[in-house]
C-alpha cells in the first residue's frame, strides 16, 4: 500500500516541477542561424552581412594575431572577392547565454577556389561574444585561431 502513495506523490511533485520550469531559449537557435547567415554572406562577400553582424564596436583578433576593427573588416571585403569563390560552414558550434550577451564558439571550415582552380583549405577555431542590443544580436569580439594541419 505503500508504493503505490509514494509513487503518485513523486508523479505529482514532477508534475508540477515540469510545468514551473521556464520554457527553453531560443538564442542558441537564433546564434546558431545568424552565424550560419553570416558564413554564406561572407562567401559571397556580401557587406550588407558584414554589416549586420559586427557591431560597430567589435575587437576582432584575426589568426595572425593582429587585431582589426570594423571599418579595417569592412576595408578587407573587396580584396578577399578578388582572391576568389569561397564556402565556409560552422561545425562543432557551442552556445553559452547570459541574458543579453553571449559567448559562441565553432570549428570554421573554408575553402577557397581560385582563378587559376587551385583549391585552398582553412580550419579555424572561432570564439565570439555577441550582445543583443536594440533587439538584434551582434559580435562584439571576435577570436580566430588557425587550426595546424597536424592537429585535424
Amino acid at each position: 500500500m505503500r508504493y503505490p502513495r509514494v509513487f503518485a506523490a513523486t508523479m505529482v511533485l514532477c508534475s508540477l516541477t515540469a510545468a514551473a520550469a521556464p520554457p527553453p531559449s531560443t538564442t542558441a537557435a537564433e546564434l546558431t542561424t545568424l552565424l550560419k547567415q553570416f558564413l554564406d554572406g561572407a562567401g559571397r562577400s556580401d557587406r550588407a552581412m558584414f554589416v549586420r553582424f559586427f557591431a560597430d564596436d567589435v575587437i576582432y583578433t584575426r589568426g595572425s594575431g593582429v587585431v582589426v576593427t570594423k571599418p579595417q573588416i569592412l576595408a578587407n571585403i573587396d580584396t578577399r572577392a578578388a582572391e576568389g569563390k569561397s564556402t565556409y560552414t560552422a561545425e562543432d558550434i557551442i552556445v553559452h547565454e547570459y541574458g543579453d550577451t553571449a559567448v559562441v564558439a565553432f570549428r570554421l571550415e573554408g575553402r577557397t577556389e581560385h582563378a587559376d582552380k587551385s583549391v585552398e583549405a582553412a580550419h579555424f577555431r572561432n570564439t565570439g561574444t555577441f550582445m543583443r542590443r536594440n533587439g538584434q544580436w551582434q559580435a562584439v569580439a571576435w577570436q580566430a585561431t588557425r587550426i595546424a594541419d597536424t592537429a585535424q
